[in-house]
């Protein structure tokens, strides 16, 4: 029984989304009843199309549904070009204030630009960038974030806060559904976890389009794994999110990681190994955290959704084994017992399990792959 079996067998799991309207970023559906999305960003100088295209590579090969790329400048769009051709995956351009940047990743092929119409400038400005992409089968995505509200909005509200960030947001939107654009996702982000579940939950009760979620400059690895996890995980509950991306100052493919095993968690989406162990005590029949850091390393290039359990001793290890695919507990001399489906299956000493589970593992997988 696969991990997706199991999550049709608890009712009380499943998450009601919030109903928004679809949208297309190049050939990913974000919105409506489409899966939710996984992104991240590259952080190498889009002019370099090597190093770009080495780590948009390494993004796709984690996951990526979508990868953004900074466009401050005419090298950077010059070089979207060979970026997008060479792409697997949708290119999101990212365009701050300088309309004519817009253009240029429009007529490069960017699936998505992300933008704020409002710093675009004049009228005629900002029309011409709609134009572009409308012309060129662009989506947009609106990016509002706490550290750069306009300053009327500061000023009327005093500070950063939800609903300056909403107001924003909205006034935003209206350039574009007043220019009858509405190909058009939305994000509020902050990097206080309150401030931005708040503006999310006050946008999405404002307006029906696609939401971007994520907790903006979340901090280090561990440090923003856990903001993002609260800020990010208690919305996606609440059945708000259609793309997201986790904020990390580290290596983009952690990201994806991150943004795979929250989803994973909340079973709105699954990919990969679902990998269930217990932390270990004194009653532990072989070391349980070294076992597993190695399985994460050794079954990362696995997609196919599944479930393993590794677990220590007797004590909860066969209750665990029953829910997933492949199980292994400890508690024999030096061996213990291997589960497949749920059942006990047969015994493995504990010198040649990690081998003998990757083998279980991407045997299950390739059976998965095969009837889905």
């Amino acid at each position: 029984m696969s991990e997706n079996d199991h999550t049709r067998l608890r009712p009380w799991r499943a998450i009601e989304r919030r109903v928004s309207r679809k949208i297309r970023v190049g050939s990913v559906e974000v919105g409506g009843d489409a899966p939710i999305t996984v992104q991240s960003m590259t952080s190498t100088l889009t002019s370099d199309v090597g190093a770009t295209l080495d780590q948009i590579r390494r993004l796709e090969e984690a996951g990526a549904d979508i990868v953004r790329v900074s466009c401050p400048d005419e090298a950077s769009t010059a070089a979207l070009s060979s970026i997008v051709k060479a792409s697997k995956v949708p290119i999101v351009a990212d365009i701050h204030f300088h309309y004519k940047r817009g253009i240029e990743a429009a007529k490069a092929g960017a699936a998505c630009l992300r933008i704020n119409p409002g710093n675009i400038g004049r009228p005629d400005r900002v029309r011409d960038v709609i134009q572009a992409a409308r012309d060129h089968g662009c989506s947009m995505r609106i990016g509002v974030n706490a550290g750069s509200l306009e300053p009327h909005l500061l000023e009327k509200y005093g500070e950063p806060c939800p609903q300056a960030m909403v107001e924003s947001a909205l006034d935003h939107a209206r350039i574009l559904q007043d220019h009858d654009f509405h190909e058009f996702k939305i994000s509020v982000k902050a990097s206080d976890i309150f401030m931005t579940a708040a503006a999310y939950q006050m946008l999405a009760e404002a307006i029906d389009c696609p939401l971007h979620v994520g907790v903006t400059e979340a901090g280090g690895t561990r440090v923003g794994t856990v903001k993002s996890a609260i800020g990010m995980g208690s919305l996606l509950w609440a059945g708000i999110g259609d793309t997201i991306r986790v904020s990390l100052a580290a290596d983009p493919v952690e990201e994806i990681k991150v943004g795979f095993d929250l989803l994973k968690s909340l079973g709105l989406r699954h990919r990969g190994v679902n990998i269930i162990a217990c932390p270990s005590c004194a009653r532990q029949g072989f070391n349980v955290v070294e076992t597993v850091e190695i399985l994460e390393q050794r079954l990362a290039h696995i997609a196919t959704p599944m479930s393993l359990s590794i677990m220590g001793c007797v004590v909860n290890g066969p209750g665990e084994a029953l829910m997933t695919d492949v199980g292994f507990t400890g508690g024999g001399k030096g061996s213990g017992m291997i589960y497949l489906a749920g059942k006990p299956d047969h015994k493995m000493d504990n010198n040649h399990m990690v081998d003998h589970i990757v083998e279980l593992v991407e045997a299950r997988a390739r059976e998965l792959a095969a009837t889905s």
